[in-house]
């Protein structure tokens, strides 16, 4: 989808939330009901976000809600955004979605992100030496490359399938180190300004200024990932906007859970120093009607200069959620 004549295409980022009181199960078909809606939409891409031992987050088996997503839409491009690699190792990745591409071909996309997408008890239990996985992410991702690519003369270890697919890699980041990598190896970046506004505008100047071209791509493309919660007016959508401002209260407080009901006053659920928190971390939120929506993701676009953006939007409601999106598609005129 291109966002107001300003060729710029939009995607979506979901994490399956798992509303209070309700389960997984619903989380998924919620999930590919909102796919099937932004397909209809005109969205680019729908990714999916590896986070593990999150009882209000459902993607945890990220590769298996990408196929479920797949399977349920014809064009759509669907991937990552994405798979911690520190988790994993290189060789079961371009297994997964050398099995995803072949698959859904021509479809299919592998972010990757170097945190482990979990608390360190929880990174522990994933059974992975996170400290030294962390520091090798620039080999691991091109160890990927090189399974995803033509076999190689004396390659011993393949990815079947996966070998040859050459399934379109980018980079995911919070801070400058993602942007150095995906500079370095000529890969498209994606920012998570969704939660994470510090090293915004640095990270996109430092990819952009240090960009080599690759055969993946010859110019850089950055994404930037934002909260968009838009509902028929302001009020309304600030409404909807104080569930996530609870989930990132409680994020704060140690304890993750799953996605509550709005509030009518949020202030009756944070402190004053939780709330500076969460609104630092929401720096970038676009909440409101149409017409101030479309005025703030204007202003985003001037400011970060992005090839491309990822919506994300946490909304207790899964009718109020799919509206939200339509709105975000119907400002495209």
């Amino acid at each position: 989808m291109l966002l107001w004549g300003l060729m710029i295409p939009i995607s979506i980022l979901d994490l399956a939330p798992i509303i209070q009181g309700s389960n997984a199960a619903q989380a998924f078909r919620n999930t590919l009901d909102l796919a099937q809606h932004a397909e209809r939409w005109g969205y680019r891409r729908y990714w999916l976000a590896e986070h593990h031992n999150m009882t209000g987050i459902a993607s945890a088996a990220t590769a298996v809600v990408i196929g479920h997503v797949a399977s349920g839409t014809r064009t759509i491009r669907v991937g990552a955004g994405g798979i911690m690699l520190p988790n994993h190792s290189p060789l079961v990745i371009a297994e997964q979605f050398g099995t995803l591409e072949s698959l859904y071909p021509g479809r299919i996309d592998l972010g990757l992100g170097r945190a482990p997408g979990s608390d360190m008890r929880t990174a522990q239990a994933l059974r992975r030496d996170l400290r030294s996985n962390a520091e090798r992410f620039p080999q691991d991702v091109m160890e990927i490359q090189t399974l995803l690519g033509p076999l190689m003369s004396g390659q011993v270890i393949r990815a079947v399938p996966g070998m040859g697919l050459q399934v379109p890699l980018w980079i995911l980041g919070s801070s400058l180190f993602g942007a150095q990598v995906a500079a370095a190896l000529g890969l498209p970046f994606a920012f998570a300004s969704h939660f994470a506004p510090d090293a915004l505008l640095e990270a996109l100047q430092l990819y952009r200024a240090h960009f080599r071209p690759s055969a993946q791509l010859d110019r850089p493309h950055a994404m930037v990932g934002v909260n968009v919660f838009a509902a028929a007016t302001d009020a309304d959508a600030e409404r909807l906007f104080t569930s996530l401002q609870q989930q990132f209260t409680n994020l704060h407080r140690g304890n993750p859970g799953q996605i509550q009901p709005p509030l009518d006053d949020i202030n009756t659920y944070w402190s004053a120093g939780e709330k500076d928190s969460v609104e630092h971390m929401l720096t970038y939120a676009v909440v409101g009607g149409p017409a101030k929506v479309r005025d703030k993701l204007h202003a985003f676009i001037a400011l970060t200069e992005a090839d491309e953006l990822m919506v994300t939007a946490s909304i207790y409601d899964h009718t109020a959620r799919l509206r939200s999106f339509e709105l975000v598609a119907e400002l495209r005129q």
